[in-house]
């Protein structure tokens, strides 16, 4: 798989490079500003850029821009986001767009290299990876006193990318019962079906964005 990856800290973006060249993958970029990710990225398309949220110069949202701009200019290029901490109103916006090929990690989650492995392939490959601490913490301030206790945990299993059967594994309940839970959380929050959106991202967006 082709990777890139932008990251003002040579530290780790060596560290990551090098996880990554060991694991099997081309690394065709490391750079320490969104501005040189956008260049390398238009000039020649990896499967994934690996993105810190907070780069030069302000250290605010240049990592989060870019990510944006990935999305809406290149959509077949996926998005694996890392933060040192639970950015909420970044979070929200990456989950408006599309959830094929993106994933947010905190970044402390790279020292467990197999699961940040793994997340990476998914990511990859079309599918959707929030980190487990990211989504409780992300929960734990919206309002969620319209659903019930169980309800709560599938919401947070969704968030996390999982599909049906998995969540079912998870909490060890049928399918149906998950595909019950998930029709009334889109029930309770007014979630109807429309072409082109995912239910599944805009319920966590409407706990988001209260």
């Amino acid at each position: 798989m082709r990777v890139m990856i932008a990251d003002d800290s040579v530290l780790l973006r060596e560290g990551l490079a090098r996880l990554l060249q060991d694991a099997g993958h081309e690394v065709t970029a490391a750079v320490g500003d969104a501005g040189e990710l956008l260049t390398a990225v238009a000039a020649g398309r990896p499967d994934v850029a690996i993105i810190d949220v907070r780069m030069p110069p302000s250290h605010t949202d240049e990592g989060l821009r870019a990510a944006l701009e990935i999305r809406e200019r290149w959509p077949g290029v996926g998005v694996l986001v890392l933060s040192q901490y639970v950015e909420r109103t970044y979070a929200a916006k990456l989950l408006a767009g599309p959830p094929e090929g993106l994933g947010y990690l905190l970044k402390d989650r790279v020292s467990e290299v197999a699961e940040f492995l793994d997340s990476l392939g998914r990511v990859g490959s079309g599918g959707t990876v929030f980190d487990p601490d990211v989504v409780r913490r992300l929960l734990a301030h919206t309002p969620l006193s319209t659903l019930t206790p169980r309800e709560r945990d599938v919401l947070a299993h969704l968030a996390e990318g999982m599909v049906n059967t998995s969540i079912a594994e998870r909490l060890h309940v049928s399918q149906s019962t998950v595909e019950k839970h998930v029709n009334s959380i889109f029930d309770k929050l007014g979630l109807a079906r429309t072409p082109g959106y995912s239910r599944r991202v805009l319920a966590i967006l409407r706990y988001l964005n209260p």
